[in-house]
Order: structure tokens, then sequence, then C-alpha cells
């Protein structure tokens, strides 16, 4: 096999949780253009379909499935029902993300449903599709954290604007770090990789324009990320050309950890 054939994905099942948000999009068009068969599973199913219809106009194999990541139900009735269709998914891509904390003056009812999702969400998706992956000989799992998940709140980029940095996406995203070095250790003997991608600040379109010239001093790079910068690190890591790669973080963040 060629360097440039390793990182195909030919003949590769795929499944991303979220699909339909700002990551997501990328994620799910990166696994499709490297070949893969692409599942999207989120509750907001509305959108999910529109994003899929517009992904198969462009001849990508891309389907569209219900999942509520806070429910061992759903979760276990998707691995199912996956398996009844292809035989299971080869790549798991942990991306979906609740966001019922809006500040540090959270409710607990609140706090305790994003770990719901968030934490033991992430979990059940890689234990339940880890082993799927197991029972059929290996594959990658790849956790979507962010560097807010490695670093402290900057506050400062935040001053008069109407956004923060919420408490309970450090937490969870923090966690999410070294469960995926729990699972790489458990997982590994079974030919199954695990590894996290920690993004920086993605510029949505619609991101207030002095917290972009903040973001973008406090990094190497001078710009924040865009809609494609996940592609490349996210097929490199579901394919064989990271094959000797597991329990690892890779910060996208365009220098922000580093400086």
């Amino acid at each position: 096999m060629s360097v440039i054939d390793s990182f195909r994905l030919d003949d590769k099942v795929a499944l991303v949780s979220g699909g339909a948000g700002l990551y997501g999009k990328q994620i799910v068009e990166s696994l499709a253009e490297a070949g893969a068969k692409v599942y999207v599973a989120s509750r907001n199913r509305k959108a999910l379909d529109k994003c899929v219809d517009g992904w198969r106009d462009l001849g990508l194999d891309v389907l569209a499935e219900t999942l509520d990541q806070s429910s061992e139900e759903s979760i276990q009735t998707l691995a199912a029902r996956i398996a009844d269709h292809v035989g299971g998914v080869h790549i798991l891509i942990n991306n979906a993300v609740a966001r019922p904390v809006n500040d540090w003056s959270c409710s607990a009812e609140a706090y305790e449903s994003s770990m719901r999702t968030n934490a033991t969400g992430v979990f059940l998706m890689t234990r339940t599709f880890g082993e799927q992956m197991a029972e059929n000989g290996g594959g990658s799992i790849i956790n979507i954290g962010s560097i807010q998940g490695m670093v402290g709140p900057d506050f400062t980029l935040y001053e008069g604007l109407d956004m923060s940095a919420i408490p309970d996406y450090f937490f969870h995203k923090a966690g999410m770090l070294n469960l995926t070095r729990y699972a790489a250790a458990k997982l590994g003997p079974l030919g199954v990789r695990v590894n996290t991608i920690s993004p920086g600040g993605l510029d949505a379109g619609d991101t207030d324009p002095q917290f972009i010239r903040r973001y973008a001093a406090r990094t190497f790079l001078g710009r924040m990320g865009n809609h494609t910068d996940l592609k490349g690190v996210v097929v490199f890591l579901a394919s064989d050309a990271s094959a000797y790669i597991t329990g690892v973080n890779i910060p996208v963040d365009g220098g922000y950890t580093a400086k």
C-alpha cells in the first residue's frame, strides 16, 4: 500500500454523532470524501436530514440516523441497527455535545443534564461501539475534544461581549482526554485505537468580529479555525495512515495552547 492509499477509507463504515453542527459537517464530509460510508446521528433529525440531502447531492455516501446520546437504550438501538445493515462500524467520531448550561450560575439540574450526554453518553458510545469494532477485527475511535479541556479560560477574550466560557464544557472535555487514554488501554489489545482531537475556536460565520480579533492574536497563525481545518486530521486518525497511534491528543488550534 502506498502512503497516499493508506489514507483512503474505502469499504469502511463510519458513525459521526452530532454531525449537523459546526464541527460535524466538515468531519462527515472528510470521511465520505475519503471513501467511507458515513452514518450521521443526532436528536435533531430535521436538521440532519437537510444536511444529508446536500451531501448525497454531492455524491457522498451519507445516511441519517436518530440518536439521543443521553439514553443508553438509544445508543444500543443504533448500534444494533447499524450492525443489521452493514455488520457494524469501523470508525466512531464522538462529536455530539449538549448545551444545557449557559454560565457559572446554572442550576444543578442543567449541569447534571450536561454530564448525562457529554460525559456518561460519550463513555457509553465508546464502550458500545468499541466492543462492536473489536468483534469485527478492530477500528478507530476519535473523540472531539477542545482546547478548553487542556487549558483554563481566558475571560479577557469575552469582555463586553454577549458570550463567555461555560464551566461544564471545561469539565467534560478535560475528562475526555483521560477517558481516551483509558479506552485506548482497554481496547488496544482488541485492535481498536482511541484518540482525541482538540480543536481551537472555529469561526461559525457569525462570530463577533471583536472576539475574532482577540482570539486570532492569541494564536501563532493569527486566525481562528475554519470549515476545513479538521478534515485532514480526522482522515489521518481514522485511516491506516495512523495505524500505530493511540491514546494521544492532537490540538488543532493554530498554536493557541503552545503560546
